[in-house]
């Protein structure tokens, strides 16, 4: 009783996805109700037809029956075998085209149904993943992620479109042969049905160690999404180092354990089928054995028996059948176990019901003794953090690797919230404003271009699709970027590949430069577009970020001594604090670690 009822929250579970569409739900489960009647309905045929047709004998059943049963008995027994020779075929026909139309209307209605659970499924984990915090994203790897939104999203539909269907389906075969079975003799019914829970044992084994095998699967199945990932998108870097046969033989190890896991749980499938059969068979033995003697002393007629027999075996196949239901169940409630996790996520930054639109910024950016780490165990990333960039300054954050300047920038767009301390703008709180509001005023151009497999117009023009093209002609020249998008085989309309393969790191950075132009932002977070890229390229850039400077209030990540020296203010960081605040000549008096890093960078560039 505790595994049936473990057995109907795990159906409940996976009912839950339904939302939404439980009337055409409804209208496909009537439509397997109606075609299971004549499924039934035309083995019952096999009793006029043997008995009344062929063997010109009354149909007999050796036990008394409902008195409805009993009197449709007796106008069959009345009707002459010739008369019921010529309507048999019509019966016989109207029955099986009325099965198929009802089966097609449910399996169609079905499929309709998992296809829109899936492509809601997929809609809500993409608009969750979204909508997440960059927090999240540093503890998730993408193509897990990604496995989550296909593979498993996959496997839950395979639960819904063939799990769901048997459940029903079958559910209804079960209990309309039952009751044929029990109208005909209850008492040989009753002890064979009493056997039947005896396979549900090892079925349910069978099940809770398909849902554990599942979940390694799909773990696997992330694992290979996340190598195929890594290794695609750094092809470069592979074929740089010369690594193809490491990646490969990798890849080999991830594969073939997702191979393993699978014939696991293919063989637990497979089991399945001769566990029920033989079961089957034992019963059907014993139904021969119990009820022949009947047959044979005129008890019972040839054709009841058949119904029964046929009955009984008829329940076999759809037992089989709920036995794969389950192991597809068990399978599918893995796969939402990790579709919920997203689901279930919470961002760590959140909008406010009752933001606020944010002005445009007229005095100044304040963060007031902010603190800021990732996780507990990853210990204070930023600490005690008091700054103030005024309207049209460009404020520079130096400090060596991993003291925490680009978290510091990230502060202002709200990527990530303090941990404690506020971040202000003209003394609003930037918790009490709109993302939107906020984010419009704020450019970003990291080291690191993000572009995507789409047209250099649709790159350029990002977020801002009525963009006319003089407009995106206009910031491309001014990024210097128009002279080599017209040498393009499609100028503007050209497909640049995934995450603009085809360009040159200046060309990516100066598309990217033209985007934030476009955008237009009193606000502009530079991370240092300039470190990665050659002289030749680095000119071109500076050029472009020196256009894009004027006239904005400017928070740069700062690699290069050029861009110091155009800052109105440094910030020198370490370990997470502030250790010195000033302009360049101030603080190469008073701050050691900025007197040292300028002197390691003038060496360097000179």
């Amino acid at each position: 009783m505790l595994r049936f009822r473990e057995l109907m929250r795990n159906y409940i579970k996976l009912l839950h996805f339904l939302k939404g569409h439980r009337k055409l739900f409804s209208i496909a489960v009537l439509n397997m109700f109606i075609a299971s009647f004549f499924e039934v309905f035309q083995l019952s045929l096999m009793v006029p037809m043997t008995d009344r047709i062929f063997n010109n004998k009354k149909i007999m059943v050796a036990n008394d029956l409902p008195d409805f049963i009993q009197g449709g008995i007796d106008k069959l027994n009345a009707i002459e075998p010739t008369t019921f020779f010529w309507i048999f075929p019509i019966v016989v026909m109207a029955g099986l085209l009325l099965k198929h139309i009802f089966t097609f209307a449910f399996q169609y209605l079905m499929s309709d149904v998992s296809q829109r659970v899936m492509r809601d499924l997929r809609y809500r984990l993409y608009e969750r993943i979204q909508n997440l915090s960059l927090d999240y994203f540093s503890e998730k790897r993408t193509g897990e992620l990604i496995s989550r939104i296909t593979h498993d999203v996959n496997v839950v539909e395979n639960a819904l479109s063939y799990g769901l269907t048997d459940l029903f389906r079958q559910t209804f075969m079960i209990i309309m042969f039952t009751a044929v079975a029990f109208s005909i003799n209850p008492k040989a019914a009753f002890i064979i049905f009493g056997v039947f829970p005896l396979i549900g044992f090892p079925l349910s084994k069978i099940g809770k160690r398909l849902r554990k095998i599942s979940k390694g699967t799909q773990e696997k199945m992330a694992d290979i999404n996340t190598l195929l990932l890594e290794t695609i998108s750094g092809v470069k870097l592979v074929k740089a180092f010369g690594t193809e046969e490491y990646e490969t033989k990798r890849f080999k190890g991830k594969n073939h354990d997702y191979y393993k896991l699978r014939m696991k749980s293919i063989k637990r499938l497979i089991i399945i089928s001769p566990i029920t059969e033989i079961f089957g068979a034992m019963c059907g033995v014993g139904v021969i054995l119990w009820l022949g003697h009947s047959v044979m002393a005129d008890e019972m007629s040839f054709g009841v028996f058949i119904l029964f027999f046929g009955s009984i075996m008829s329940i076999i196949s759809p037992i089989k059948k709920l036995g794969n239901v389950n192991a597809l169940t068990q399978q599918a409630l893995a796969a939402s176990e990790r579709v919920y996790e997203v689901l279930d996520a919470e961002p760590t930054v959140v909008e406010k019901a009752d933001a606020s639109q944010l002005k445009e910024m007229s005095e100044s950016i304040r963060i007031e003794n902010a603190d800021f780490h990732y996780a507990q165990e990853s210990g204070v990333v930023l600490k005690g953090i008091t700054l103030e960039v005024k309207k049209g300054e460009i404020v520079a954050i130096v400090g060596p690797t991993g003291t925490g300047k680009t978290t510091l920038a990230n502060l202002i767009p709200r990527f990530y919230d303090p941990t404690s301390g506020t971040v202000k703008m003209d003394g609003v709180d930037l918790k009490d404003v709109t993302f939107r509001s906020l984010r419009n005023q704020i450019g970003i151009v990291t080291q690191e271009s993000i572009l995507f497999n789409d047209s250099v117009k649709s790159n350029i023009s990002y977020g801002y699709p009525e963009a006319t093209q003089g407009e995106i002609e206009a910031v491309a020249k001014k990024a210097f970027a128009h002279r080599f998008i017209e040498k393009m085989p499609k100028g503007y309309e050209t497909m640049i590949g995934d995450r603009g393969f085809r360009l040159s790191g200046g060309e990516k950075q100066r598309i990217s430069i033209a985007r934030a132009i476009l955008k237009n932002p009193p606000i502009l977070i530079l991370d240092e577009a300039t470190s990665q890229l050659d002289s030749e390229s680095e000119k071109y850039v500076q050029e472009a970020l020196d256009q894009l400077m004027q006239g904005r209030t400017v928070i740069a990540i700062a690699h290069r001594l050029s861009t110091i020296k155009k800052a109105d203010k440094i910030v020198c960081l370490e370990r997470g604090q502030i250790v010195g605040i000033g302009p360049h000549e101030q603080l190469l008096e008073t701050c050691p670690l900025y007197k040292r890093l300028y002197e390691m960078q003038f060496s360097i560039e000179n």
